[in-house]
């Protein structure tokens, strides 16, 4: 489906030649701060090159694959207050709480792993109880899975003795979206300390884990130079995994009336990010398909190599309001069938062990 061919060149603002089609797999010689800002503003046969460029650079490293993840839901409880989410704590009086047993969870790792997944990724609002009802479940799932397995975290800030049992019990990934890397506007958006986000990032890249981290596309009040500060910091603290998500206006929230975040936007992020490391996991996130008919396969030609199934059971699942009650839920067909329409092919984890 998509056309590979990469022959393009660049200029930042201070005039250097930026890329040419060999220089494409040295990220030193491209992705400077200008060039960055610069190409995520582009439009047309540019961005049309940009991505095929993206494209490039990801089949390279990882082929015609599409990693696969496997996705449980655990809570929608948050103790944090962000301005963009449903589950906001201001929210939790009028939203209707639950939380899996752990009977539930391993019922649902034995629906990823019969659909063929090897990732079981764990996701919910921040909250101290996830620690434990998540890790004391990881050396079961391990056992029961009999083949090498990837455990994903995704379950906010925690403290470094967290971490450290997170790991001993066998999490392997783990994944704190930092989502704007503007400490005054990351601060005015989540009511919680960028700093401390930045710590939690820099224990679990200490401590080993694959870690990922990521942006919101479209805050109000962001600019284009920060979310080059959000690749940049990407690439500096280490990471292994990097997301974008258009930003979604969710109801029952303060932002509620603004603007939804660009898609265009949120497609040049994901290729940038392929060129500065064509080794980075990159997901196409529900998001765009909740922003744009087509979104999640729009992602995968801009460079993105991973897909994420919902595997939560339906009750929950409508409970999990991070874009609201109308969010777009992937299911195990639709992933199969936008990669086909790609051109790729549904793949294993990279870091299963």
């Amino acid at each position: 489906m998509f056309n590979d061919t990469v022959a393009f060149a660049g200029h930042s603002r201070n005039g250097r030649q930026q890329v040419g089609g060999s220089e494409l797999s040295d990220p030193d010689l491209f992705w400077d701060r200008d060039a960055i800002v610069r190409w995520l503003q582009v439009s047309g046969a540019e961005q049309d090159l940009l991505f095929a460029a993206a494209r490039s650079a990801r089949e390279q490293v990882y082929g015609r694959r599409v990693i696969v993840r496997g996705l449980v839901e655990v809570t929608n409880l948050c103790r944090v207050n962000c301005e963009f989410c449903p589950m906001r704590r201001d929210n939790t009086k009028q939203n209707t709480i639950f939380q899996l047993t752990p009977d539930q969870i391993l019922e649902v790792v034995s629906e990823i792993k019969a659909a063929g997944i090897n990732i079981v990724f764990f996701q919910a609002g921040e909250v101290g109880k996830t620690t434990r009802l998540v890790g004391d479940l990881i050396p079961e799932i391990q056992t029961r899975f009999e083949s090498p397995v990837e455990l994903l975290l995704c379950l906010g800030n925690k403290t470094d003795a967290e971490y450290e049992f997170l790991k001993k019990q066998g999490a392997t990934s783990y994944i704190l979206k930092h989502e704007t890397s503007d400490p005054d506007l990351n601060e005015r958006m989540r009511h919680s300390s960028f700093e401390e986000r930045m710590r939690c990032l820099r224990t679990l890249v200490r401590l080993g884990f694959k870690v990922g981290t990521g942006a919101i596309v479209g805050l109000p009040g962001q600019s284009v130079e920060s979310l080059a500060d959000d690749l940049e910091l990407a690439r500096d603290i280490g990471a292994h995994m990097v997301s974008a998500s258009p930003f979604i206006p969710a109801p029952d929230t303060p932002l509620a009336g603004y603007p939804a975040g660009d898609v265009e936007l949120t497609l040049n992020f994901i290729a940038i990010a392929r060129l500065m490391n064509p080794s980075w996991l990159i997901p196409s996130v529900s998001a765009l398909e909740r922003r744009q008919g087509g979104g999640q396969l729009n992602g995968l030609a801009a460079g993105a190599n991973v897909l994420t199934v919902n595997f939560t059971p339906q009750l929950e699942q409508e409970k999990y309001l991070i874009y609201g009650k109308d969010r777009y839920v992937v299911r195990n067909d639709h992933v199969t069938q936008i990669v086909r329409q790609a051109g790729l092919e549904r793949a294993h984890s990279v870091f299963a062990a």
